[in-house]
Formats: C-alpha cells, structure tokens, sequence
C-alpha cells in the first residue's frame, strides 16, 4: 500500500524517551474512510502515538506520513482532526463564540458553527458560557470542533469520556458520517464492547507493540477462541441433554458447550436431533474482550 492509497501511513515506528522503549516497529495504515479501533491497557504507548501523529513529539526511527505529508507541517495539520479526552475551552467564552473562533482559524466561515451545534445537540445551549457547561457537553462541543472542514483524518482519543448513552450514540453516528465522507478515524479507547459494531479494524498494542490488526472476524478466526453455547433444558430433561452432549451444568435447567468456528455446525446438528428436549439455544462468539485478552497475554509478565 502506498502514500497515494493511505490517509495515514505509519512504518517501523520507534519512540524511546532515555533509555525506556515506548514504541517499538509500529506499522500501521488506514486507507480513507476506514475506522480503526486503537486499544491497549494505559501505558500500551496509545497516546505517544497520536502525538507522534500530530508532530507534537518525533520518533527515534520510522515514518509517518498523513496524506503524504510529514506531521505536524502545515498541510498535516490541515489535514488531521483531534479530540483529546479531556477537551479545555476557555470557560468565559459561550460554546458559540468558541467553535466561530475554530472556525475561523480554520479558514471555516462562520455560517457553518450553528448546523454542527445542532448535530452534536448543543444548539439549545450555544449562547451559555462554557464555564456552565457539564463534561459531557464539552467532549460533544470537542467534537464539533473536529467536524470543522472535513479533515481528511481524525484521531479521536476516549471520545465517548463523559457522555450518556443516547450521546454516546449519536457520536457514533457522526463517526460513520465522517467515514462516508471519506475520512480515516483511528478511535483510541477502553469501551471495548461499544466499538465491537462500530469499527472496520482493531488494532491492540501492548508494552509498546502492534500484537494485533485486522478486522475483528479476522481476530477471531486466528486466536480460535471457543464459542460457547448455552441450552435450556425443558423440565426433567436437562439430565439427558448433558448426557448426549456433555458440557457443564450452569444450573437446574441450562448446559454450557464449547465449540470451536470449525464445530459450530456439527453441534447445532446433535442439538436438532434432541427435539423438544431443548426449549431454548443461545450462541455467545468471543467478544472484542475476550480478543483483547488473548492477544495481549503473551506479552505479560
């Protein structure tokens, strides 16, 4: 894959501060349009990699290249969105006074803060001072400010920090817009169960390292987690269904089998065959968890 075909190219990334390793042969490239989960536990080397992004530190060894240009040049910057966790306005500014600032600076006209103020939900509250405004209405006016001019890659870290779940939603719902309009997301969080429908890829770091990047049907198809499947019993059958199929026994009624992607249809036949036996089936994949801790277990103490 070349420059012309990525948004955001990284290769053989190295990031030292004295002698401690913080990053070591990151690679990593997202094409436009596309959405990447960025997982790891804190002090995976997450947040040095989006500075690195964002030209705000520079690496020991590597390349990175947004759009074809080297970080933190002008045309980087034009080109690459942001939203931090913890997003800082200047409180005595009201959320409208603030975004037309952005705007501004982003060579934006101002007729375009009040349509993105209405879709992060805050046009009710764009004339109150920011110093009034709760955590979660600040990450939402955050992320009208990584809206402005339609970057060409944004990097949004904990973007769903502070917020309820409808809010939740409707960020996610910006973040497939975004995608449509061509922009490359790479989406650095720990709510690992909201970003299982919400991402093309994952990509895990651990200690430093890219242990994992692929799509997660791909994840799980390598690390061959079992898939666990849960029958309820109708009354006095339970004993006969553990009998033909084995398994453990969650309770009165319920049998737990484990079954690899290769066995999933083998064992819906021998669950068939029982009839009326079972009331109820239920077929639980590994969740992005599950992945999560499998490909980051070979690099624990």
């Amino acid at each position: 894959m070349t420059d012309r075909d990525t948004a955001l190219t990284i290769a053989g990334l190295d990031k030292s501060y004295g002698r401690t390793p913080v990053l070591e042969g990151i690679t990593i490239h997202l094409a436009p349009g596309e959405r990447v989960a960025l997982l790891g536990h804190n002090g995976a080397g997450k947040s040095t990699l989006i500075r690195l992004i964002l030209g705000l530190t520079h690496p020991g060894a590597g390349t990175i290249r947004v759009v074809g240009h080297a970080p933190g040049s002008a045309a980087a910057r034009a080109a690459t969105a942001y939203l931090p966790e913890q997003v800082a306005f200047h409180k005595s500014l009201t959320g409208r006074e603030q975004l037309t600032t952005f705007a501004r600076l982003a060579g934006e006209h101002p007729r375009t803060v009040a349509p993105l103020l209405e879709r992060v939900g805050l046009i009710d509250a764009a004339d109150r001072r920011i110093g009034t405004y709760s955590k979660g209405m600040r990450q939402r006016l955050g992320l009208a400010q990584a809206l402005l001019g339609r970057r060409r890659v944004a990097l949004l870290d904990e973007p769903t920090s502070g917020l309820d779940p409808i809010s939740r939603h409707d960020l996610y719902a910006v973040v497939d817009e975004m995608a449509a309009n061509g922009t490359a997301l790479l989406i650095a969080s720990h709510a690992l169960t909201e970003l299982e429908a919400r991402t093309d890829r994952i990509a895990i770091m651990a200690k430093g390292r890219l242990v994992a990047d692929d799509s997660l049907v791909n994840l799980a198809r390598a690390a061959a987690l079992p898939t666990r499947i849960r029958l309820t019993a109708r009354d006095g059958t339970a004993d006969a269904v553990q009998a033909e199929l084995g398994g453990d026994r969650k309770n009165g009624r319920t049998v737990e089998l484990h079954c690899t992607t290769d066995q999933k249809m083998a064992q819906l036949a021998r669950i068939s065959a029982l009839g009326d036996a079972v009331r109820d089936i239920e077929m639980v994949p590994p969740s992005l968890e599950d992945l999560y801790r499998h490909y980051c277990a070979e690099l624990r103490p």
